[in-house]
């Protein structure tokens, strides 16, 4: 059950759950902040540790609310939607046959029903972007695992509101954003060498750092492409995907 803890001016709803980090978050569009925090952690640890992170949750919140959104789609002709990076405009093909999607030179055709409403088009399209991401993922994942000298379990891809990925060091997971589809491709690959850093180092770290300097040095240029790019209307501010160090005590 969540609850809320005020922090002066500030709201923050907090989770308990059976984990072991805390996970902070500052949510689109308004700023919301939402922690997620070990059952067994009080109250005045989850706040000395908000306290700590002030500054990290007031910057957040500037840029969910200074972020570039596109504008919001109707899925009709023309419309202008991206591919790994590159525009292309819509071409909605009313037929009397199953849904689809595919991508031409310059356009991207979607197949409809007549009549389809916005919302199931847009669901129309959001599948072949997922499938967009299980096609290019696992080769990349391939190609990163024996340099890095790690092996990923298994592969998820899924429309998530606040992250671009995430991992589970335990289970060797990973997962991956949708909406990557949309990004340059560089982009998928940062977030792929980034998850399968935190199979070495789980938290944000000195090491982690070190990590990702060795084994893609521009790691910082292609992290601020892909949080500088528009985002869709309802979506995210800047990504932030793995556990906050638990500072509080454990029992």
């Amino acid at each position: 059950m969540a609850t809320t803890l005020q922090l002066g001016d500030l709201p923050v709803e907090v989770t308990r759950k059976d984990i072991k980090n805390v996970h902070l978050s500052v949510l689109p569009p308004s700023g919301g902040v939402r922690v997620s925090a070990p059952a067994h952690m009080d109250v005045e640890t989850i706040r000395l540790f908000l306290v700590a992170k002030l500054g990290w949750i007031r910057r957040q919140q500037r840029k969910v609310a200074g972020q570039e959104r596109e504008p919001r789609r109707e899925y009709i002709d023309r419309e202008s939607h991206y591919v790994w990076g590159r525009r292309y405009l819509l071409r909605v093909d009313e037929r009397d046959a199953g849904p689809g999607t595919s991508l031409g030179h310059s356009e991207l055709v979607l197949n409809i029903r007549p009549g389809t409403p916005p919302p199931e088009r847009e669901a129309i399209l959001d599948n072949w972007y997922r499938s967009q991401v299980k096609l290019a993922a696992p080769p990349m994942v391939a190609k990163w695992e024996p340099l890095m000298g790690v092996q990923a379990g298994k592969i998820f891809v899924q429309r998530m509101k606040t992250r671009w990925g995430g991992c589970n060091p335990a289970k060797g997971s990973i997962r991956l954003n949708t909406d990557l589809a949309r990004k340059p491709e560089e982009c998928l690959e940062y977030v792929v060498v980034h998850e399968l850093a935190h199979l070495l180092e789980p938290t944000h770290n000195s090491r982690f750092t070190a990590i990702m300097d060795q084994f893609l040095p521009q790691w910082r240029f292609r992290k601020e492409t892909l949080n500088r790019l528009p985002v869709r209307h309802q979506d995210w501010g800047e990504w932030e995907d793995t556990p906050e160090p638990n500072h509080g005590p454990r029992k």
